[in-house]
């Protein structure tokens, strides 16, 4: 569960400027503030199915959204690299061609 709720965040990060404004607000609650569905339904004076409904299908949309446009992806990948990278920098003995090949990666992700 707390993977699934980690890569939500990433994906409202991405992607929220894509999304409506209630969609923002009912994701915001939930996901960052820790609101139940029933205090977002409280809030918003609706039902808690409603809050669930919308919530639900804004996933489903952040999920679409990521499998056309792999930025969440691109960012763990990146993300990779560098930390490969670094680890390259660190060592007494790295090579030049091992330092081009990390860069040469970090490239192809743009």
């Amino acid at each position: 569960m707390l993977e699934k709720t980690t890569r939500i965040n990433y994906l409202y990060d991405f992607y929220q400027s894509l999304l409506t404004e209630k969609q923002k607000s009912y994701m915001s609650l939930y996901y960052l503030d820790d609101y139940s569905l029933g205090e977002i339904a409280e809030e918003y004076e609706i039902s808690r199915q409603a809050v669930y409904d919308n919530i639900k299908r804004t996933e489903a949309m952040l999920e679409e959204y990521e499998a056309k446009l792999f930025l969440f992806q691109k960012f763990q990948e990146r993300n990779k690299w560098l930390s490969d990278m670094k680890g390259l920098v660190e060592k007494e003995n790295v090579s030049k061609k091992e330092l081009l090949s990390v860069v040469t990666e970090l490239e192809k992700l743009d």
